[in-house]
């Protein structure tokens, strides 16, 4: 099969740019609902599960299609705690930082020497079981400061400890277990589908997993939460926000954390990620305080600019307000945000194993013919 139309044809497809509107998979994993502002993950209300389950609740719920007992759930868990990471993955994470790599470069560099079972399943606990030593790692080392190991019984806890350098408090280990079940898993983004496209043609998981964090890291996907910290900080006081707000929008600059390609009212996740950060920062509220104050005076400013379009506030927002809270470095925010989405790549990557069709869209060739080569 050629991607041009035949010679002669008449008929002309219809090109969706960007698959925009376009159904390339079947899944039960969770459904993102762009008009009520609603995301279902795998039958539960993100509303209901995100701030109430572990996170391996959810790694449980994507990977096997139920809630966990407690003692699955306590097996996933010793699972996960028990990697560690070889010599050989150290050596790359400080060889990352000092290159320079970013935390997300250098999660990508670790990611892709992971050398791992051939059965996806076991591969998977592997990957995810890894992630959070080698991302508190990289942080520590960026800082200057030597790795640390944790023996913590979560994914949460133990980046956390790994990262701090100390015991996680329960709130903290909370938010974040919070943030990860709600970033685990979104319908076919970006991320998610060039993992289905790489396992589909039966590739490993490491390489699937490696590829998802690249386009992960793209400033269009995941590589966004940063920025909105910066503009919270450049904005400093709510009395501020409105003049160095409306600055940023007449010189044409995109305000970060509001609107979405799927979300045609506000992202759910926000509302999650704002509870949470309130929990975090319970004696702390000037951070949330500011936030909120900034949320309101972009929307009204965004709906006075471009009263055509509904722009509304998207899981970015609060993302950096709460891994802000919880004192992750501004440039490991898309390395967190790997971590939780790590679980929902590897589910589409079993479901994509399954259904066992290679991805293979066609291109619609516009180009020239019948030009004829004359050696030069």
């Amino acid at each position: 099969m050629t991607d041009n139309l035949p010679a002669g044809s008449e008929a002309t497809p219809t090109v969706h740019e960007g698959l925009e509107g376009v159904f390339a998979a079947r899944t039960r994993l969770s459904r993102v609902d762009g008009a009520g502002g609603r995301l279902v993950l795998a039958g539960y209300e993100l509303e209901d599960l995100a701030p109430r389950a572990s996170f391996e609740e959810v790694v449980h719920l994507l990977w096997r299609g139920e809630l966990p007992s407690p003692e699955q759930e306590a097996r996933l868990a010793e699972a996960l705690g028990s990697e560690t990471l070889n010599e050989t993955t150290r050596q790359v994470l400080r060889g990352a930082v000092d290159q320079g790599a970013s935390i997300v470069e250098g999660l990508r560099m670790g990611l892709a020497v992971q050398v791992c079972d051939e059965d996806p399943r076991i591969a998977a606990r592997q990957i995810l079981g890894r992630m959070p030593s080698m991302l508190a790692a990289l942080c520590r080392l960026r800082l200057g400061l030597e790795p640390v190991e944790s023996e913590a019984d979560s994914v949460a806890a133990r980046f956390l400890e790994a990262l701090l350098g100390d015991r996680a408090t329960a709130e903290q280990v909370r938010g974040l277990e919070t943030y990860l079940n709600t970033v685990a898993d979104h319908g076919l983004n970006a991320s998610t589908f060039t993992a289905r496209v790489i396992v589909s043609t039966r590739s490993d998981l490491v390489s699937a997993l490696t590829g998802a964090l690249g386009a992960l890291k793209g400033p269009l996907h995941g590589g966004a939460p940063g920025p909105v910290l910066d503009t919270l900080l450049e904005v400093g006081t709510a009395e501020c926000a409105e003049q160095v707000l409306a600055e940023k929008l007449a010189r044409g600059e995109r305000l970060m954390g509001f609107g979405h390609r799927v979300y045609e009212v506000r992202d759910p996740r926000a509302e999650v990620l704002r509870a949470a950060a309130r929990d975090v920062l319970a004696a702390d509220t000037a951070l949330l305080a500011l936030a909120d104050a900034v949320e309101t005076t972009a929307l009204s400013l965004l709906r006075s600019a471009k009263p055509g379009r509904r722009i509304e506030t998207n899981v970015e927002f609060y993302t950096a307000v709460l891994l802000h809270a919880l004192e992750v470095p501004v440039d490991a925010f898309t390395g967190v945000f790997a971590l939780g989405r790590a679980a929902g790549w590897c589910a589409h990557c079993f479901e994509q194993l399954d259904r066992g069709r290679l991805i293979r869209p066609r291109a619609l060739y516009v180009g020239e013919e019948g030009a004829a080569y004359s050696a030069r």
